[in-house]
C-alpha cells in the first residue's frame, strides 16, 4: 500500500497476541493482492483490463458497494473509475506531469457517477470498457478494517492499527482515550490539531502527501473526477467514523468538492469531520468539537 503500517496492542499480556497480530499483517497484505492495480492477475488490474463482466472476489464487491454509495451521496466527487486518469498524472510511478487537456478529456471518458456496478450475480460491469479501475481511495481503509476484524476475533480490546496516518481504533487505551495527533499541512512536523477518540476510525487526505510543483503551481494527487484535475477548495480533510474504508473514501470525496459542499455531505452523513480550507480557515462538524484538542 506504499505506506508502513503498524499494530499496537495495548491489553494485558500483549506479547501473546503476536501470531495474531502476524495474521493481522497477512490479511492487509492479501487484500492489497486483490486490490492493487499494480499486482498482475489482481481484482481491479482484471476489471480494468476486461471489456466483459468479471467476477471478482466478495471483498472487492464490498469495497465497490462503498465506492458506489459514496460516489452517488458525493455527485461524483469520489469514482472509482478514474484509473486512467491517475495513470496519466503519474502520481504512482514517481515521475508527475501535467497532462495536455485533450489527454484529461480521453481519460475521463465514462467517468461518471454508476459507471461502476455490481450485477445481481456477483459480477462487476463498467459502463464503458475503457474504464480503469482505481481503489487507491478506499482499498487501505478496507484493509485496514479487516485487520481490526482479525484482532477483535481474537478477542483484543485495546488496540489500534495504523497505516501511515490512517488509522482505526478497537476500545480505548486501557481506560485513556488514544490520542490521535493531525498533522498540520502547511507546517511540516507541526500538529493542527489532537483527537482524544475510542473504538472509531480515522483517516486524513491532505494535499501535502504526493504532490509537485510545474509553472509556479503546486499539483497534488488528489484528483476531481469532474474536471480532471487536482481539487484546489482544501488543504486537509480529516473524517471520523465507524470504520475505515467509509472514512477512506468520505474524506476524499469531501476534499474534492471543497469546504462548504463538503461540510454539507459531512453533515448528512455519519461521520465527523474536520476541514482545511485552502486559505487556512478551519471547520469542524458539531459531533467532533469536543474530542478537538487544540495546541
Amino acid at each position: 500500500m506504499g505506506t508502513v503500517v503498524e499494530i499496537r496492542i495495548s491489553d494485558p499480556g500483549a506479547n501473546q497476541y503476536s501470531d495474531v497480530v502476524t495474521a493481522a499483517f497477512k490479511e492487509m497484505e492479501r487484500i492489497e493482492n486483490l486490490m492493487s492495480p499494480y499486482v498482475d492477475g489482481s481484482d481491479v488490474q482484471r476489471l480494468s483490463d476486461s471489456g466483459s463482466p468479471v467476477a471478482v472476489s466478495a471483498e472487492t464487491i464490498e469495497v465497490l458497494h462503498v465506492a458506489a454509495r459514496i460516489a452517488t451521496e458525493s455527485g461524483g466527487a469520489f469514482n472509482a473509475g478514474i484509473g486512467r486518469l491517475i495513470q496519466l498524472w503519474g502520481f504512482a510511478g514517481g515521475q508527475p506531469v501535467v497532462p495536455e487537456r485533450e489527454m484529461i478529456d480521453r481519460a475521463l471518458a465514462g467517468v461518471e457517477p454508476g459507471s461502476v456496478t455490481v450485477a445481481d450475480d456477483g459480477t462487476v460491469i463498467k459502463v464503458s470498457p475503457h474504464l480503469a479501475i482505481d481503489l487507491g481511495g478506499i482499498a487501505k481503509g478496507y484493509a485496514i478494517d479487516r485487520a481490526v476484524q482479525i484482532l477483535a476475533d481474537a478477542g483484543i480490546r485495546h488496540a489500534s492499527v495504523n497505516a501511515g496516518g490512517d488509522m482505526r481504533l478497537i476500545g480505548d487505551r486501557s481506560g485513556s482515550p488514544w490520542r490521535i495527533g493531525i498533522q498540520h499541512p502547511r507546517q511540516s512536523g507541526q500538529l493542527l490539531a489532537r483527537l482524544d477518540l475510542a473504538g472509531r476510525a480515522v483517516v486524513t487526505s491532505g494535499d501535502y502527501e504526493r504532490s509537485f510543483e510545474s509553472g509556479g503551481i503546486l499539483y497534488h494527487h488528489l484528483l476531481d473526477p469532474r474536471t480532471g484535475y487536482p481539487a484546489r477548495g482544501c488543504q486537509a480533510v480529516t473524517v471520523v467514523a465507524e470504520n475505515a474504508a467509509y472514512a477512506d473514501a468520505l474524506a476524499t470525496a469531501v476534499f474534492v468538492l471543497g469546504p462548504e459542499a463538503g461540510l454539507e455531505l459531512l453533515r448528512k452523513s455519519p461521520a465527523e469531520g474536520l476541514i482545511v480550507a485552502a486559505d487556512g480557515a478551519v471547520q469542524v462538524t458539531d459531533g467532533l468539537k469536543e474530542v478537538v484538542v487544540w495546541p
